[in-house]
């Protein structure tokens, strides 16, 4: 028996870490990348380069492989049905991954199986974007219905195309509408705070749910994941997972999920995005669960039975690695190793720029603040805020 091929498409950090998580297993992976110096093609042995909007390279590619999976959300559509047509497993499918490709298809669906989500409608112009804002006024309200948050329904990521509108006079509000593709307007939310609910599917329907998260953003970039999140009833968390879990099989989704969830002030949780890949909100598994994100969507992809989701401490804290204006982070080691022994470094090969996601740490433990400390700690130290 032969083990079998995953063809991954895409070639950043996420590639790169599933890739080392079915290294145990003896996956053999081949990836599509856009250049021989992205995350993965550093440490994957067969890499092809090639532009994945192009159909005949993903063709050309999927040869050799027993199935594909992604790293990202951007292939055509139509090309992924192209080769389910030739016969080749992809997972998620076209029919699944839509919904986290396009918002405004992601909404419609979400609506349509009774799923809790902001207010929100498509909307063709700068007047039509006001009028939106003016619908959500009660009666008796005054001013204009601003602040309201527009997106462009594909392409956007990590805070890009994304538009947060405080007024009808905002010079922002006519942004938008210059991409050339449709515009989600969706209502600002009174939140307490960013959750995510995680979970994997495989194709035959074994799910498993991991805890939900604290998910702390800074300038519309992940900056620190909390797990289980701090303080969260224990019905909320059962009702997060319970929703993703609902998702992924209304969805048909196989692999991992990751959804983004706003805590209400009033105690409510509302879907705000959908990963149907390893997601930045789960980076905290690869040391803090039994079995990792990254080790189960290879699971599922290849229909594997899947691990158990539980994690191995009271507390986990991820906290991303961004660069800044010190460029020799391997010169920090010496410091955080000795300064943490437990602590965990994952770095991505990319040249460090300000304000780019080159790594992340990990650490643990049975106080939420000594880990919280630490992980902030390290990641500054790495970055250069810190140099003490």
């Amino acid at each position: 028996m032969t083990f079998p091929v995953v063809g991954m498409v895409g070639g950043g950090q996420l590639a790169r870490m599933t890739h080392e998580a079915g290294i145990p297993l003896g996956i053999k992976f081949k990836l599509l990348s856009d250049t021989p110096q992205d995350s993965a093609a550093q440490v994957v042995s067969d890499v092809v380069i090639g532009d994945y909007r192009d159909l005949d390279t993903l063709r050309d590619f999927a040869r050799g492989c027993d199935v594909i999976t992604f790293d990202h959300e951007h292939v055509p559509t139509e090309h992924l049905r192209a080769l389910e047509a030739d016969g080749i497993p992809v997972r998620p499918g076209p029919d699944a991954l839509v919904h986290a490709q396009d918002k405004g298809v992601m909404r419609a669906k979400l609506d349509a199986i009774g799923v809790p989500c902001p207010r929100h409608r498509i909307v063709s112009d700068v007047d039509d974007a006001a009028a939106f804002a003016a619908e959500g006024l009660a009666a008796g309200d005054e001013g204009d219905g601003f602040p309201v948050i527009l997106k462009t329904v594909r392409g956007g990521y990590d805070g890009k195309g994304v538009w947060f509108i405080r007024s009808a006079e905002d010079p922002a509000l006519a942004e938008p509408f210059r991409a050339g593709v449709p515009v989600l307007a969706e209502e600002k939310v009174d939140f307490v705070r960013e959750l995510a609910a995680n979970v994997v599917r495989s194709p035959h329907g074994q799910a498993v749910a991991y805890p939900v998260v604290e998910s702390q953003q800074v300038d519309g970039v992940c900056d620190t994941v909390i797990a289980p999140a701090p303080g969260i009833a224990e019905g909320l968390a059962l009702q997060a997972e319970e929703l993703a879990l609902r998702i992924a099989k209304e969805l048909g989704v196989v692999g991992h999920l990751a959804v983004e969830l706003f805590e209400t002030a009033d105690g409510r949780i509302l879907v705000n995005e959908l990963a149907m890949r390893p997601h930045n909100s789960g980076h905290w598994t690869q040391d803090g669960a039994i079995t990792s994100q990254f080790a189960n969507h290879v699971r599922a992809v290849l229909d594997l039975p899947l691990g158990d989701p539980r994690p191995r401490a009271k507390w986990t804290v991820m906290a991303n690695v961004l660069g800044g204006d010190y460029p020799d982070m391997y010169s920090a080691y010496l410091h955080c190793m000795a300064r943490d022994p437990q602590l965990k470094i994952h770095m991505y090969g990319k040249d460090v720029k300000p304000g780019r996601k080159v790594g992340h740490v990990n650490t643990y433990g049975d106080d939420l603040q000594d880990v919280l400390e630490r992980a902030r700690h390290a990641a500054g130290y790495l970055r250069g805020t810190i140099t003490e």
